[in-house]
């Protein structure tokens, strides 16, 4: 499971999604993210889940790439539809005991679920075909004119990226120490609860070691090269709006005004 985790992973490619400026992608997503909630009808969600897919096509990326981004929260997914099935009130469909399934719980169930799948599906997206070095830039720039009010932009968007880049690295060295402990006699699926939690020592102390000591290889990287945080730095590439963002911005738009539409119509 831990290999299928995605988050934080690049996939470098030249499609047109890939060369959008980082700021177009990142206020996309956080557009994305509000029309999510504005879904209400199966129409909507059709149309925010056709948006997604033509994202993906137009970014070239693998079939099931994105989808893998899903497998590693099926768990809390699945959990978030129960929930609503049994705690929901409404409409009695079936009950057993003080356990009662409604036709609002499930209704509701779905939508939440299928919610935090779009979620994760556009976050994904977003990571897949930006560069942590540029996303730093998207987030710095539009950070920016928070500034004047004491923001650090550049070292939140230098600490959140960073973050973001070693999420793949710590799954790695994580998937190598169980292995190892594995071929030298160690069981992570038999027992109690308790038991398997005692048995993960064996990981999480060689785990906190190796992430101090990359913490602490970064940091000398980093003085090596004279890194004295944001102020005075420049950039090779400076960031600038192209045509592709224009017509993102306009299909963005376009996409709101369906969705406001599906949900409020047409104005009296």
């Amino acid at each position: 499971m831990l290999t299928d985790i995605t988050l934080g992973q690049y996939y470098p490619g030249e499609s047109c999604i890939h060369h959008l400026d980082p700021r177009t992608k990142i206020l996309a997503v956080l557009f994305y993210m509000v029309m999510v909630f504005l879904a209400e009808t199966p129409l909507s969600y059709g149309v925010l889940i056709g948006f997604l897919v033509v994202g993906a096509v137009l970014a070239k990326l693998p079939p099931g790439l994105l989808l893998r981004s899903i497998k590693p929260l099926w768990v809390i997914i699945l959990l978030t539809m129960v929930i609503h099935f049994v705690t929901d009130p409404g409409e009695v469909l079936w009950q057993w005991s003080f356990i009662h399934v409604t036709k609002e719980g499930i209704i509701l169930g779905v939508k939440m679920s299928l919610r935090l799948v779009l979620l994760l599906l556009v976050s994904s997206l977003m990571t897949f075909t930006t560069s942590p070095i540029v996303l730093t830039d998207g987030i710095e720039s539009l950070l920016r004119p928070f500034k004047k009010v004491g923001v650090p932009a550049h070292e939140l968007a230098m600490m959140m990226t960073i973050a973001l880049r070693f999420i793949p690295t710590l799954l790695e060295e994580t998937d190598r120490i169980m292995k190892a402990q594995m071929s030298r006699g160690a069981d992570f699926t038999s027992g109690n609860i308790m038991k398997r939690a005692k048995n993960m020592l064996p990981i999480l102390i060689p785990l906190f070691i190796s992430s101090f000591r990359r913490a602490d290889e970064l940091a000398l990287a980093m003085e090596a090269r004279c890194y004295r945080g944001g102020e005075g730095r420049t950039r090779m590439h400076e960031l600038a709006y192209g045509k592709n963002d224009a017509v993102a911005a306009v299909v963005l738009l376009a996409l709101f005004v369906v969705m406001a539409f599906l949900k409020w119509g047409l104005p009296a």
